[in-house]
C-alpha cells in the first residue's frame, strides 16, 4: 500500500469512527456493533502503526470516549479516567505479558468482568458523597450527581470518615430492568433502545433526576482513583477495602500469577457470559502492584498496565422454521422469526425479530433458509445473513390482514412499519386505553397505565367508551384503589364527557394528527357529525395540513371499528361539539407565535391556548413569518435562528403583559 493509499483509507476509516462514536458516546444510539465498531478501529490503528506519518491529534486511535454534552456542568478530573488497550486473541495477551515482565520481572495479575455501561467517577468527602461525574474525554465529563444520587447501589454514605476518596465505577442496567423499560417505551410509542449499555447512558443523562430514578440502574465499582489518610499497595487490596467501605464491587475477581492463569480465567468468565443478570463484553487484565504500575506507565490514551481482552460476537448457523406475526401495542405488524434452536452466548435461542418488511426483503428470508445467528450486545438475537434457500422456496410476504382483529393493514409512504387502524384491535387496546386519557387527550386524573392494565386484565375493557360504563363496586376491587379512590376516578371520568370538542379527536389516535391538529379540526369541523362527512379535500386545505394528514383522517373515521367506537362514546354522553367561537379577542389576529425552552409559570399548552384565545397563531418553527419567539430556559435553536432573522423575543412576562395590556 502506497502511503498516498494509505491516507485516503485512514481518513475514510477516521470519519467512519468519528460518525459511529457520536451516535454510540453521545446520542446512545449506535448504528453497528461493538464489535464492527472494534474492527473498524483496528485497522486505524494498524495502518496508523504502518505510517506513523498519518498520525494526526484529533484521530480516535488519540482520544478518549466521547466529547461532554453541554447538557450538564463540565468536571475536570484530577486523575484522568484512561481507556483500555483492547485484545481479540489469546497472543495478543502473551504479547502484553511479555511487554509488562520485560519492565516489571515476576507479576501478579487481577482479572475482573468488563462490564458494558457508562464509566463514571464518584467522590466522596468525610464519607459523604459529593459529585458524580461521567468519563467523557478522560479528562473532561459532566456533572451528573443528582442522577447518580438516585442510583440504589451508590451508597450516599460510607461505613467510614475516609477524608476523601475517589473511585471509578460502571453505571449498567440489568437485563430484567431493561425488558422492563422497553415495554414502557413500546407503550409510549418510543424508539426503544438498542441495548443495555445505550439505556444506562440514556439513563443517567437524563435532565430530570426523577426519569433516572425510574430506570433502575445499578453501579459496579472497580478502582480507587485517589484516597487521603491511608496507603494502599495493590489493586486486590484496594478491591477488598473497597467492599469494607460499602461499596459494591465486582462479584468475581481473581488474582493470577501466571499469563496461563489468566488466559484461563478469561475463558471461565466466557462461557458464564451469558447466564449472567447484567452485560459484559469482555475481560479486564490489570497488574496487581501499584509501584509496578508506576513503573510501566502509560501511552497518550491507554496505561500499559492493564489490557482488555474483547470476546468475540458468537455466530452459529440454524433454520428458520417459521415467521409468527405479533401486533404490537401500537398496531404495529412485526414478524419474529421461529428458528431451529442453537446455544449462543451461554443460552438457547429459538426466536428473534426480523423487524419488518424491508428486513426481510433486503436478506431475503425464506421459511427454510439457512441462517447466521448472534447476539446484539450479548441480549438480543440477531439474523446476520442468509447461508442458502431451500428449493422452490419463495420469498415470505408479509400479510394483508391483521392477525388479531382480521381487518386490513396499511403501510404508509416513508414508513417501514405495517399498520392495524382499527382502534378496536384487541392487540392494542391498552396502547389506546393510555392515549385516550393522557392528559393532551381526555385527560382522565387517576387512570393511569397500572389501572388500566388491571382493568384490561379483569376483562372490564373491551374500548375506550367502555370506561364510561364502569361501576363503583368494579374499581374499588381493584389493588391499591379503595371506595375514596374509585369515586374520585368515576368523577374524573364523568368530568372528562364535557372536554373540548379537539381532546377527543386526539383521544381517537388517529395517524399524524397530533393535539395542535386536532384543534384545527375541531375549529374548522365544529362537531363529530361534520367531521366525518369531510372529505380530504376539504381537511387538506386547512392551514397546517397536507394530504397525508387529511387522507389520514378520513381513511380512519372511515374504518367500521371507529364509526362503532364514535357511536358508543356519543352514547355514552361525550361530547362531539366545538363550542361556537373559539376566540375571546383579536388582540393577536395575524400573528405568528414560536415557543422555546421551559416558561417560568406556564406549560406550552397553557401559553398555546392563550395565544390562540387571543386569535393568533402558533408555529412550531422559526421563520421570516414569526411575529414573535417565546423564549424560557434552555431555550435552544429556535431562539437563536430567531436572533438571527431580528425576530423579536419575548418573556412569559412580556407575553402576559400583551395579553393584559394589549400592547
Amino acid at each position: 500500500m502506497t502511503i498516498q493509499e494509505a491516507r485516503i483509507q485512514a481518513e475514510k476509516l477516521r470519519e467512519q469512527l468519528v460518525y459511529h462514536g457520536q451516535k454510540y458516546y453521545v446520542e446512545d444510539a449506535p448504528e453497528i456493533s461493538d464489535y464492527e465498531y472494534d474492527m473498524l478501529y483496528r485497522q486505524l490503528e494498524e495502518l496508523e502503526q504502518e505510517f506513523p506519518q498519518l498520525v494526526t491529534a484529533d484521530s480516535p486511535t488519540q482520544k478518549v470516549g466521547g466529547p461532554a454534552l453541554n447538557t450538564f456542568a463540565p468536571v475536570e478530573h484530577t486523575v484522568p479516567m484512561e481507556s483500555l488497550h483492547d485484545s481479540f486473541s489469546e497472543e495478543e495477551l502473551l504479547d502484553f505479558d511479555r511487554k509488562v515482565r520485560e519492565t516489571c520481572g515476576a507479576v501478579r495479575y487481577v482479572v475482573e468482568p468488563k462490564f458494558d455501561g457508562l464509566s463514571v467517577s464518584l467522590e466522596y468527602r468525610d464519607g459523604v458523597l459529593v459529585r458524580g461525574s461521567t468519563r467523557g474525554d478522560g479528562l473532561v465529563g459532566e456533572d451528573v450527581t443528582a442522577n447518580i444520587r438516585t442510583i440504589r447501589t451508590v451508597p450516599k454514605k460510607l461505613k467510614e470518615k475516609v477524608p476523601f476518596l475517589e473511585v471509578r465505577g460502571e453505571v449498567y442496567m440489568s437485563h430484567e430492568s431493561f425488558y422492563q423499560l422497553c415495554a414502557r417505551q413500546e407503550l409510549n410509542e418510543e424508539k426503544p433502545f438498542k441495548n443495555p449499555r445505550n439505556a444506562a447512558a440514556g439513563s443517567l443523562r437524563q435532565k430530570d433526576a426523577r426519569v433516572t430514578a425510574s430506570r433502575m440502574l445499578d453501579i459496579f465499582v472497580f478502582n480507587i482513583q485517589q484516597i487521603e489518610g491511608e496507603t494502599l499497595e495493590s489493586h486486590s487490596q484496594s478491591l477488598e477495602r473497597l467492599k469494607e467501605l460499602g461499596l459494591t464491587v465486582a462479584p468475581f475477581y481473581q488474582v493470577c500469577d501466571t499469563i496461563e492463569e489468566v488466559i484461563a480465567e478469561i475463558r471461565r468468565i466466557g462461557e458464564m457470559r451469558g447466564e449472567l443478570p447484567y452485560s459484559i463484553d469482555g475481560a479486564v487484565v490489570k497488574v496487581d502492584s501499584f509501584a509496578q504500575r508506576t513503573r510501566l506507565g502509560s501511552t497518550a490514551k491507554f496505561p500499559k498496565w492493564a489490557e482488555a481482552f474483547k470476546y468475540p460476537p458468537e455466530e452459529k448457523e440454524t433454520t428458520l422454521l417459521s415467521v409468527e406475526i405479533n401486533v404490537g401495542r401500537t398496531g404495529v405488524l412485526t414478524p419474529t422469526g421461529v428458528f431451529e434452536p442453537v446455544l449462543l452466548a451461554g443460552t438457547t435461542v429459538s426466536r428473534a425479530t426480523l423487524h419488518n418488511e424491508d428486513f426481510i426483503k433486503e436478506k431475503d428470508l425464506r421459511v427454510g433458509s439457512r441462517v447466521i445467528l448472534r447476539k446484539a450486545g450479548e441480549i438480543i438475537p440477531e439474523v446476520v445473513s442468509v447461508v442458502s434457500h431451500p428449493e422452490e422456496s419463495e420469498p415470505f410476504q408479509m400479510p394483508e390482514v391483521c392477525p388479531s382483529c382480521g381487518e386490513p393493514v396499511s403501510r404508509e409512504e416513508g414508513e417501514a412499519a405495517i399498520r392495524c387502524t382499527n382502534p378496536e384491535c384487541p392487540a392494542q387496546l391498552l396502547r389506546h386505553l393510555i392515549h385516550f386519557a393522557s392528559r393532551d387527550a381526555m385527560d382522565i386524573d387517576g387512570l393511569g397505565p397500572a389501572i388500566l392494565e388491571q382493568l384490561v386484565d379483569a376483562g372490564l375493557l373491551h374500548t375506550p367508551a367502555d370506561l364510561y360504563s364502569l361501576e363503583l363496586s368494579q374499581l374499588s376491587q381493584l389493588e391499591r384503589m379503595g371506595e375514596k379512590s374509585a369515586q374520585n376516578l368515576l368523577d374524573a371520568l364523568e368530568k372528562s364527557k364535557s372536554n373540548d370538542f379537539y381532546r377527543l379527536i386526539f383521544a381517537l389516535g388517529i395517524p399524524h394528527i397530533g393535539a395542535k391538529a386536532a384543534k384545527l379540526l375541531a375549529g374548522r369541523f365544529c362537531s363529530m357529525e361534520a367531521l366525518m362527512q369531510a372529505d380530504a379535500a376539504e381537511i387538506a386545505a386547512i392551514d397546517g395540513f397536507g394530504e397525508i394528514m387529511a387522507e389520514a383522517v378520513v381513511r380512519f373515521l372511515s374504518l367500521p371499528g371507529t364509526r362503532h367506537l364514535i357511536g358508543a362514546l356519543q352514547a355514552a354522553g361525550v361530547n362531539m361539539v366545538a363550542p361556537e367561537t373559539q376566540q375571546t379577542g383579536s388582540l393577536f389576529a395575524g400573528k405568528t407565535f414560536v415557543l422555546t425552552g421551559t416558561l417560568p409559570t406556564m406549560t406550552r399548552s397553557e401559553a398555546s391556548a392563550l395565544i390562540e384565545k387571543l386569535g393568533g397563531k402558533v408555529s412550531g418553527s422559526v421563520s421570516k413569518k414569526t411575529s414573535f419567539v417565546v423564549a424560557g430556559e434552555e431555550a435552544g435553536s429556535k431562539l437563536t435562528k430567531a436572533q438571527n432573522l431580528g425576530v423579536t423575543i419575548l418573556t412569559e412576562e412580556q407575553l402576559l403583559a400583551m395579553a393584559r395590556d394589549g400592547e
